[in-house]
């Protein structure tokens, strides 16, 4: 895999937090500006691998949601919910004068990929949903609300590498070295004021999470996606998108490509050989900017889906 090297950099979000983002600049006159958004207990350092092998084209963008990584943790933990999330992602758009960026959405990431897609569709040039559907099986939220916001105490990075390894052994059953699982664990912990070891990531980014019992429904923001070139990967033993729900996707956006990645549950690390074929020949297609009249269509439509949002007192 190849390197490169990245600046960090920071913005704010429209209620104040200073947040974070890894900037991979690419090229000197890249095509395509691509923004990572990571999962729920992730940040930055997940996307270490992919990023520089799309930076040999491409100017690359690697978000740290609130209360992640470097970005400023949330005084009200009630704010960590997509809708806020997306409008963060909006707000770096602003901060960096984006007309238009591709989006690489892991698991809460893609959620956020498709609520941007539906409210700012002028601005989205394709998306990537890493192993996330308008629709999570009940399976896999359960798996992953029994350690979201739980830690223990974890003093050396061996116990914490044998942490992550217990989480996500099955979804990584070809993960066999100690030194694999150490890279993981680089990647979700820190070093704690203690001296131990921390999750990299506010705890309380648990409570919307589990204070929500109602089921999730995307289907009315993936459906507005149906002018929008997008890509969904699955990992074969997913227990969070499901089969199902995989082929009424395509059923749904009979444009969408989809590709499944073997021995992978939830969710692909986006350096497998599949996704990384798929991400790279979806990428190339995407134009570096939209006519005027796509644009304009597209902003009439994330204007009427902003509507009807606001009529059902949900924006």
């Amino acid at each position: 895999m190849s390197t490169a090297s990245f600046l960090s950099r920071y913005y704010t979000s429209p209620d104040g937090l200073k947040l974070h983002y890894r900037e991979y600049a690419g090229p000197p006159d890249p095509k395509l500006t691509i923004i990572c958004i990571p999962g729920l207990t992730r940040n930055a350092r997940d996307f270490e691998e992919l990023a520089p092998y799309l930076a040999r084209r491409y100017r690359v963008l690697c978000v740290e949601l609130r209360g992640r990584g470097l970005s400023q943790y949330a005084p009200d933990p009630m704010t960590y919910v997509p809708a806020t999330y997306a409008q963060d992602i909006a707000a770096l758009f602003e901060a960096e004068n984006l007309q238009h960026a591709a989006l690489i959405g892991t698991s809460l990431g893609g959620i956020i990929s498709m609520i941007l897609g539906a409210i700012m569709p002028a601005k989205i040039l394709g998306i990537v949903l890493n192993d996330i559907g308008p629709e999570l099986n009940p399976e896999g939220l359960a798996r992953i609300g029994s350690y979201v916001g739980k830690t223990r105490s974890i003093n050396t990075w061996e116990e914490a590498a044998a942490a992550i390894r217990e989480i996500d052994g099955q979804i990584f059953p070809d993960y066999v070295t100690d030194d694999v699982w150490m890279r993981m664990a680089r990647r979700r912990f820190v070093k704690a004021m203690d001296g131990g070891l921390r999750p990299d990531y506010d705890l309380n980014i648990s409570k919307p999470f589990a204070a929500s019992s109602e089921p999730v429904n995307l289907w009315p923001f993936f459906s507005t996606l149906k002018d929008i070139p997008a890509l969904a990967i699955r990992g074969a033993n997913s227990d969070l998108l499901s089969p199902a729900v995989f082929t009424r996707m395509k059923e749904e956006l009979p444009h969408l490509l989809q590709v499944e990645v073997p021995d992978r549950g939830h969710a692909p690390q986006l350096d497998e050989p599949q996704a990384l074929s798929a991400i790279e020949d979806f990428l190339q297609k995407l134009p570096a900017t939209l006519p005027l009249t796509i644009r304009l269509r597209r902003q009439i439509a994330g204007a009427v889906f902003m509507a009807k949002l606001k009529a059902k007192g949900l924006a």
